[in-house]
């Protein structure tokens, strides 16, 4: 495991509520929870590009973003990887290590740098044991992105990449509130799995079309709008799920109600 991000000499690690709440599962935790984690939380300073852990690693911490994005890469036998998921400050990265196993299925690497804080593994696996609220919302979020990897793996397989580009660029600027994404298109083609002449023409046509702006390896959205309607239908589900993953599970999902495939099972 490369575990290279180091904690803030400067920051405090006592965070106050309002820092808890800028990561959606912190601040969604209970008040006798987040009051036995509250010092033992620590921030950690990561970089773009950065490993926080390696497929198959041991995790000592789970990691909540406030304003970073982790990026959940699987790794072939041939050294390439591709994303399945993304995480923000929605989520937190190593809450199956604190459910089941410490070791992680996927390689994490910094997607975009920012602020996070992270959790002794032990800590949260008293939690999960011993709180209803905790396990609930533990395993809804992590039902949650479960959802992601699998619509990520339909879109890579199933829709155009520029469609794909699109989809993720939204998902990104959802994160960055609107700041140039740090991204070229030798990374996009990496992180997508997609050819890079193909991702070149796509961008190329997005930017034409006046959806981005890309100079200088930083990629500006110009209508989101028309980025969103260019996108294949895989972001807005997915932003469904996240925007809902905290309510009660019998309305956590409304949209799931509704069948996209054709007939109900039901009679």
């Amino acid at each position: 495991m490369t575990q290279k991000a180091e904690p803030e000499q400067n920051g405090a690690l006592v965070q106050t509520d309002h820092d808890l709440r800028s990561n959606r599962l912190l601040g969604a935790l209970e008040p006798a929870s987040r009051k036995r984690l509250d010092p033992h939380l620590e921030p950690i300073s990561f970089k773009l590009g950065e490993m926080v852990c390696d497929a198959g690693g041991l995790l000592q911490h789970a990691y909540f973003p406030q304003g970073s994005v982790l990026s959940l890469l699987t790794v072939l036998e041939n050294g390439a990887a591709i994303e399945t998921a993304n995480i923000g400050r929605e989520g937190a990265f190593g809450l199956f290590a604190a459910m089941y196993s410490r070791v992680s299925f996927n390689r994490c690497i910094v997607q975009l740098a920012g602020h996070t804080v992270r959790c002794p593994i032990q800590l949260l696996q008293y939690e999960f044991r011993n709180s209803e609220h905790v396990r609930d919302l533990f395993v809804s979020y992590s039902e949650t992105l479960l959802s992601q990897v699998q619509q990520t793996v339909a879109c890579n397989t199933m829709h155009s990449t520029e469609e794909r580009i699109c989809r993720w660029l939204l998902m990104m600027h959802d994160r960055a509130e609107g700041e140039a994404l740090p991204y070229t298109h030798e990374f996009l083609s990496h992180i997508l799995g997609a050819n890079r002449k193909s991702v070149t023409l796509a961008a190329q046509s997005m930017q034409t079309a006046g959806l981005i702006s890309y100079r200088r390896g930083a990629i500006q959205v110009l209508d989101r709008l028309a980025l969103e309607a260019a996108s294949c239908e895989c972001y807005a589900i997915v932003k469904e799920r996240f925007d809902a993953f905290l309510t009660p599970p019998s309305t956590a999902a409304p949209g799931h109600n509704k069948s996209r495939s054709g007939p109900s099972d039901e009679n």
